[in-house]
């Protein structure tokens, strides 16, 4: 009689980390609120508090999977062939953008007008960027476009109203022979009164193309001009706005990117004819603000599920968060994360008061910056994850293809640095106005005075060969400036030891061993204080 051999569990599932949800994304990032104080938003610290609740729940993340899933579908016709021009999203997508909404992320401070409102929405729009970036697009686009409708106080009066209600905006600047290079836009408008025009062309890109109304630029007889031009005419019949196809995206897929063709659409004039640039470039500046905004918020997402993963998952006896070397991963990730959370919050309160100078100069230096640096931190974050960070069903394949974008939207790196070259030739008080800001911490640490030193002789003689280490000094110091001052010891020790000092330069990771790593990780895990 032969044995009964014993039957084993094939398929036991432990060492396996939970996913990291139902958690706060707001109250356990510790930079992040202590900022929204110190920027003077203290008043909305319960509202951003009872949104971070809600962006970190299990049905809010899972909101974020299934609109990414479930892709925008374009349906150019209806079963008759009427032109409809519609895009069909799944509802996890109107979910999403419903909750933004309510909370007054496309527009919070043109709705409450007050001293940190910025700021707050600053706090509201990182956490939910955190949960899913995708709706982020045509949210962002509505709260700049309000000061760049102020500047025609008519149409402003008529479409400030419905962005309160809710009514969305969107951009079509960019042509496939222009690019950033919008002066060679071959779109055409004709006018047909003093301020109302037919405007004939095609555009490369137009994100979020069901939103109410676009900004967009067109060559009149004076020159480049923007215009507003809605989807649906004064007379509610669809306007001649025809969406060609939608862009097959590396990442913000649950978002619809379109190309789209004019055909005599009816619109009105924005500002004088040829001032389009400067006219839309008031809606650019607070889109590059959300640009850096949302890397940002990648960088805090991939560290917290760097971390939450270390914490859980045990290998050789031990978490991963417990060797040695991963924690000096794990804590150069979070200054990065800090540095990024902090400079955000403090160019955020540049848009709330009278600084227009600093955030001239500062949103070109940050958007250049903090959006460089987020795919590389994605790609380190990933890798704490192992195999499992390179496989969708976890958040980080997603956070890691959506991490270049915001470098890329609103004028990539060079562009930035052009621009930076440009405001401190014409503009010098936006120099001295953002020196003395990484002044402030003068005497603070040896390190810092040393670089801002060797950094104001070198701002003397600067070409455009050398922009992009200069603007990389520039956003440095400031980082450092605002670790030094505000930050724990041993953040903003680790930070100006390898970011002002030393030979960094090299991966994540190479923190100097005397870096107090338990300080930091405890700091910024997500299981908060």
């Amino acid at each position: 009689m032969m044995e009964r051999r014993t039957e084993h569990a094939t398929h036991t599932v432990f060492n396996q980390p939970p996913p990291l949800e139902d958690y706060n994304v707001f109250a356990v990032d510790r930079p992040l609120t202590e900022a929204l104080r110190r920027e003077g938003a203290d008043w909305a610290e319960e509202r951003a508090r009872a949104f971070g609740e809600i962006a970190g729940r299990r049905e809010t993340i899972a909101w974020g999977f299934q609109a990414n899933e479930n892709r925008p579908v374009l349906r150019t016709h209806d079963r008759a062939g009427n032109r409809i021009d519609e895009v069909e999203f799944h509802p996890s997508w109107h979910s999403l953008l419903s909750l933004a909404i309510e909370h007054g992320l496309h527009a919070l401070p043109w709705i409450e007008p007050r001293p940190g409102a910025h700021v707050a929405r600053a706090a509201l729009f990182n956490s939910l960027a955190q949960t899913e970036a995708g709706v982020g697009c045509p949210l962002s686009m509505t709260y700049s476009a309000v000061p760049a409708l102020r500047q025609e106080p008519e149409v402003a009066a008529e479409w400030e109203p419905r962005v309160h209600r809710g009514a969305l905006f969107g951009m079509a600047m960019t042509e496939k022979q222009g690019g950033s290079d919008v002066r060679a836009n071959t779109t055409r408008a004709v006018p047909l009164s003093e301020s109302d025009y037919e405007i004939t062309g095609h555009k490369w890109f137009c994100s979020a193309p069901m939103c109410d109304a676009f900004l967009v630029l067109a060559q009149a007889q004076g020159g480049l001009t923007c215009f507003l031009l809605p989807r649906r005419l004064p007379d509610d019949t669809r306007n001649r706005f025809h969406i060609q196809r939608l862009k097959d995206k590396l990442g913000n897929r649950s978002n619809a990117s379109s190309e789209i063709e004019l055909r005599s659409a009816w619109a009105r004039r924005i500002g004088e004819e040829g001032r389009g640039v400067p006219t839309i470039l008031e809606m650019v500046m607070h889109t590059r603000l959300d640009c850096v905004i949302g890397s940002a918020a990648s960088m805090r997402q991939g560290t917290a599920q760097a971390i939450h993963y270390a914490g859980h998952r045990r290998t050789f006896g031990r978490t991963l968060a417990g060797h040695s070397l991963m924690r000096n991963v794990l804590a150069d990730l979070a200054i990065e994360s800090e540095a990024a959370t902090s400079a955000m919050m403090r160019l955020a309160r540049a848009y709330d008061g009278d600084e227009g100078p600093f955030q001239r100069l500062a949103t070109a230096i940050l958007k250049y910056w903090t959006c460089k640096r987020a795919p590389v931190h994605a790609a380190e974050a990933l890798e704490c994850l192992g195999g499992n960070g390179y496989v969708e069903e976890w958040p980080m394949a997603r956070l890691y293809r959506e991490a270049p974008l915001n470098s890329i939207w609103e004028g990539s790196g060079n562009i930035q640095c052009l621009d930076v070259l440009r405001a401190m030739a014409k503009t010098p008080e936006s120099v001295e106005a953002f020196l003395e800001e990484v002044g402030q911490a003068r005497g603070g640490d040896d390190r810092l005075d040393l670089y801002a030193a060797r950094l104001m002789e070198d701002l003397r003689r600067i070409d455009e060969a050398e922009a992009r280490r200069i603007v990389e000094r520039l956003a440095l110091a400031l980082q450092a400036s605002l670790l030094v001052r505000h930050a724990p010891q041993a953040v903003a020790d680790a930070f100006c030891a390898t970011r002002l000092a030393g030979d960094w330069g090299r991966a994540f990771g190479t923190l100097p061993s005397g870096t107090d790593f338990a300080a930091i990780l405890e700091r910024h895990g997500p299981s908060g204080p």
